[in-house]
C-alpha cells in the first residue's frame, strides 16, 4: 500500500496543476515495471475536448511512449474513480489494475455501473479504490468551493 500512496502522491500533484489552471483537479499516471512512464491532468477547457480527461491523457501519452496502444501489466493511478469514458478507454488500452482515490458517486464507472466487474467485457481489471482518498476529496471540494464563491461575488457585483 506504501507504493501506492508514493505513486498516488504524483498523481495529486498532477491534479493540483489542473485546479491551479482553472480545470477539475484530476490526475493520472501510468507505471509500468515502477516506473511513471506517463502523467497528465484534466485539459478539457485548455484543449476544448470533452475527451480531455486526465486519464485519457495519461493513456494516450504511454501508449506513444511505448510505441504501442495496449498497455499490458501497466497500472493506472487517478484521483478520482474514472467516468464510464474513462473506463472504456481503460479496458481497451488493457491496464491490469486501476488505483484511484475518491469515489465519483455522480459520475463514477464503478459506483454507477460497476462496469469492471462486467463478465461479459473481454478484459478484467483489478481495482484498488480510496488510495489517499481524503486528499482527492478535498482537492476537489475546496476547487468546488473556491468556484463557487467566485459566482457569488460576481452575482454580488452584478446587483449593485
Amino acid at each position: 500500500m506504501d507504493d501506492h500512496a508514493y505513486y498516488m502522491g504524483i498523481a495529486l500533484e498532477q491534479a493540483a496543476i489542473a485546479g491551479e489552471q482553472g480545470e477539475v483537479p484530476v490526475g493520472a499516471i501510468v507505471v509500468m515495471d515502477d516506473t511513471v512512464i506517463a502523467a497528465a491532468h484534466n485539459s478539457v477547457i485548455a484543449m476544448n475536448d470533452p475527451s480531455a480527461h486526465a486519464e485519457i491523457l495519461a493513456l494516450r501519452n504511454a501508449g506513444v511512449r511505448l510505441g504501442n496502444y495496449r498497455l499490458t501489466g501497466a497500472r493506472l493511478y487517478v484521483t478520482i474513480e474514472p467516468c464510464i469514458m474513462c473506463a472504456g478507454a481503460i479496458l481497451q488500452a488493457r491496464i491490469g489494475r486501476l488505483i484511484f482515490g475518491a469515489y465519483d458517486d455522480r459520475a463514477g464507472a464503478i459506483t454507477l455501473f460497476d462496469v469492471f466487474r462486467d463478465k461479459r467485457l473481454n478484459h478484467a481489471v483489478e481495482v484498488v479504490p480510496g488510495v489517499c482518498g481524503q486528499a482527492a476529496s478535498e482537492l476537489l471540494r475546496d476547487f468546488f468551493r473556491d468556484k463557487r464563491a467566485s459566482v457569488d461575488i460576481t452575482r454580488r457585483r452584478r446587483m449593485m
